[in-house]
This record gives C-alpha cells, sequence and structure tokens, in this order.
C-alpha cells in the first residue's frame, strides 16, 4: 500500500548520490492493463491465525485464492496475478541478509506457494518496500536491491510491488531504478509496479513520467483506495483533474495505476460497483481485485466477469479515458478503442453519476457538442452497445445527433458507440 502520511526517515547518510544511468525496462511485460487479485485493501495486515483464521495474511490464504481464482472463472477470464501485499515477512533477515517469510504464516516457503499458484495456471506477486521499512514495519530494502532482487526471481515472482514508506523522496526514484536495473539482470521476466508517484505528489513533486515509463510497467499516482464509494470518487477526481498530464505518459507496458478494484466487499452498493469498474474500464486501468472471492455476490461477480467490459479494459491500443464533460452532476467518460472503422475508431463511453436524487436521473447529451464524437461527413452514426446489458438491443444513433440515457444515483452506464456507414439511424 501506499502510505504517504508515514514519517520519513532520512536516509541521507546511506546513499552516495551517483548519477544513474536510465535504462529501458523492456521486459516484454504488461502490453494489457495487468489483471488479477491483491490482498491489501480487503485483509490489510491481519496476522492473527488464531482469531481470524480465514483472514491472516497467510499461505492459506493465497492458496484459497488461487484455487477461487480457477473455481470461480476468474483466471480464465483474464484476471491471472495473486498478489501479496506488506506483511508476508518475518521480523528480521536470516544471518545471510536474505527476506524470510513468517515461519507460523507461511511454513512452506515463498518458493512453494509460488509453484502452487504456478501449477493453477496463475502467476504470482509480492510486495516490498524501497526505505528501510515496509509500511507495516518489516525489513525494507536499503542495502539489499540486488540480493532481494535475487531472491524474488529464485523464488519464481511475477510480479512486484515496491513500496515507499520509510524512504528519502529525494532519494528513492535512483534507488527505484537501481532496484529496476537488478531485476532486469536476474533474467526473470517481473512486472515491475512502483509507487513513488504518489509520494512525490503528496509532497507537491511533480513526477518524471517519461523516467517512470523507462524503469516501471505499472505505478500508483495516489493514496490508498478505501473501502468506500467516497474514496473512489476521490481517486477519480484526481486522475481527471491532472488527466492532461498523466494521460499521454499511460499506454502498453507501462500504466497509470488507481489502486485496486473494491468490488465484493463493503463499501459499495451495486450502482457504486458499476460506477467504479466503468471509470476503471474507460481509463484502461490496471484490474486487480481486492476481496474474499468466497463471498463475492453473484451480481457482483457478473459485473467482474463481464466480457465485454474486460474486453473494452483490455484493449490493445491502451489509450487512457478521459473525463470529457460534466453536465448536471454526471461525468462523462470517454476512451477510443479498437475496432477502428474506416478512419473513426470505436468509442467507450461512460455516464457516471455524482447525484444522489431518489430517482434514475435522465441525461440528454449532443454527441459532437457534450461527447465528443466525431461529425465527419463519412460517418453516418454509431451502433451503441450497453456494455452492463448483454440482452439489450443495440442502438442506431445518428451522427452529430443527441442521446438520451438514465442513470442511477451514484451508478454509472456504460456503452460501446461503434462507428457505422449505413442508414435507418434514430435520434432521441
Amino acid at each position: 500500500m501506499v502510505n504517504p502520511k508515514v514519517d520519513i526517515v532520512l536516509l541521507g547518510a546511506l546513499f552516495v548520490c551517483t548519477a544513474l544511468v536510465v535504462h529501458a525496462l523492456d521486459n516484454g511485460l504488461a502490453h494489457r492493463p495487468p489483471m488479477g487479485w491483491m490482498s491489501w485493501e480487503r485483509y490489510r495486515c491481519i496476522t492473527d491465525c488464531s482469531k481470524y483464521p480465514d483472514e491472516c495474511i497467510s499461505e492459506a490464504l493465497f492458496k484459497r485464492m488461487a484455487d477461487l481464482m480457477v473455481s470461480e472463472g476468474y483466471r480464465d477470464a483474464g484476471y491471472e496475478y495473486v498478489n501479496i501485499d506488506d506483511c508476508w515477512m518475518a521480523d528480521e533477515r536470516d544471518e545471510d541478509g536474505v527476506l524470510q517469510p513468517n515461519k507460523e504464516r507461511f511454513p512452506n516457503g515463498i518458493k512453494h506457494l509460488a509453484d502452487y499458484i504456478h501449477e493453477r495456471g496463475l502467476k504470482f506477486g509480492i510486495y516490498q518496500d524501497i526505505g528501510t521499512k515496509t509500511c507495516a514495519g518489516y525489513p525494507g530494502m536499503v542495502g539489499y536491491f540486488k540480493l532481494d532482487a535475487e531472491t524474488f526471481a529464485d523464488w519464481g515472482v511475477d510480479f512486484i510491488k515496491i513500496d515507499g514508506c520509510y524512504a528519502d523522496v529525494e532519494l528513492m526514484v535512483n534507488d527505484y531504478i537501481k532496484f529496476g536495473e537488478y531485476m532486469n539482470r536476474t533474467g526473470r521476466p517481473i512486472l515491475y509496479s512502483c509507487s513513488w508517484p504518489a509520494y512525490q505528489e503528496y509532497d507537491g513533486i511533480i513526477p518524471d513520467y517519461d523516467q517512470l515509463k523507462e524503469t516501471c510497467n505499472m505505478w500508483r499516482n495516489w493514496g490508498d483506495i478505501e473501502d468506500s464509494h467516497q474514496s473512489v470518487v476521490e481517486i477519480t477526481k484526481y486522475f481527471s483533474d491532472h488527466q492532461n498530464r498523466i494521460v499521454p505518459h499511460h499506454g502498453p507496458g507501462h500504466w497509470n495505476d488507481p489502486d485496486t478494484l473494491i468490488l465484493g466487499n463493503y463499501g459499495l452498493s451495486y450502482d457504486q460497483s458499476k460506477s467504479q469498474l466503468a471509470v476503471w474500464t474507460v481509463m484502461g486501468a490496471p484490474l486487480l481485485i481486492s476481496n474474499d472471492l468466497a463471498k463475492v455476490r453473484p451480481e457482483i461477480k457478473e459485473l467482474l466477469l463481464n466480457k465485454a467490459i474486460i474486453r473494452v479494459n483490455q484493449d490493445p491500443l491502451g489509450i487512457q479515458g478521459r473525463l470529457v464533460k460534466t453536465v448536471n452532476k454526471i461525468e462523462i467518460w470517454k476512451r477510443p478503442i479498437m475496432p477502428r472503422v474506416g478512419h473513426e475508431l470505436t468509442q467507450a463511453i461512460a455516464f457516471v453519476s455524482r447525484r444522489a436524487d431518489g430517482a434514475p436521473y435522465p441525461l440528454r447529451v449532443k454527441l459532437q457538442e457534450d461527447v465528443g464524437l466525431s461529425n465527419s461527413t463519412n460517418i453516418k452514426g454509431y451502433k451503441v452497445y450497453d456494455l452492463f446489458d448483454a440482452k439489450a438491443v443495440p442502438l442506431l444513433v445518428r451522427a452529430g445527433s443527441t442521446f438520451e440515457t438514465r442513470i442511477n444515483p451514484t451508478g454509472a452506464n456504460l456503452y460501446r458507440f461503434v462507428p457505422q456507414f449505413g442508414t435507418n439511424f434514430i435520434s432521441f
């Protein structure tokens, strides 16, 4: 997780400030937004397995989630990573400096767990921190970058999230780069998730996104998501407020990350679950679920496994969508996606309600002026698919006309507008 408010430990005496040559990560990974499951938001740092046997950070938890990823259809839908977050370690490294898991909670070691996950056709992710300690106080990486990279490769790690607690914000970028270089030298392709933008942003520093793209496959831009609709709205606002400077740096191999999907937990209604999923999909964000997969309600599971929505999220162009307009507290988000029809791309469009009316709100918008759809003379109209309702009959809407939809309070509607060149179009 990211905890930008943690007390920063000054590490200047521990580092030699030398200029580093920046090389592209070039690990061939994350051509599409990564999909998987991650422990932090739901399970935090629960370590008392006597009191909470089904929730503690343990070998048993991650094996159970891996099994559920397979049996419940998540793996086949594209969710491939099973990621440990903080609190998996022993309190100290061994006598050779090698990281150790907590022996009571991970009795067979991390390599055994990675093998178990790999045997189920999944990939394995783990967590460390670039500072002296992790956010929860376990051993950090300072002084052990090379050793930790080699250890993770030996264990069969496929995804590594490096946090930034207890690190000097002025020095951490060079250290993230340094660790990435050591990781590349192991020869094992490991997806690299960085956190330095979140820490810099909280300190008023604008991150160097060109440097990020050369170093990391994905990065957390802002603070941790919490189990509430308010948290989702706040993170979404950060992304819309700063979209002009962060959208251009998002794409295949290097992704802005607004944090995990919290669908299936306690804090979101069904409509609010649709809202988070719609915005994350239009942004082309990584889809890392953090919930108890055994307790996800059927209607929420249907959202998470929605093939049409996953297809949009995983669009090969990898363009991050933008907030294009807000009309009466309804946000309109738009993202260019495949297929290309003639010279025009298809568009994924989300109508996201920030209203709390007692009834669904009817919205009528002009496709060109309000939504930003093309009014090219070559395009006769759009075939509109409701991505939350696979049974809905697609609409044919004339280019340059209007479109009407009705959005539930705090909910969202998500559509795919495919350019057409035929006739028989309608206007609302």
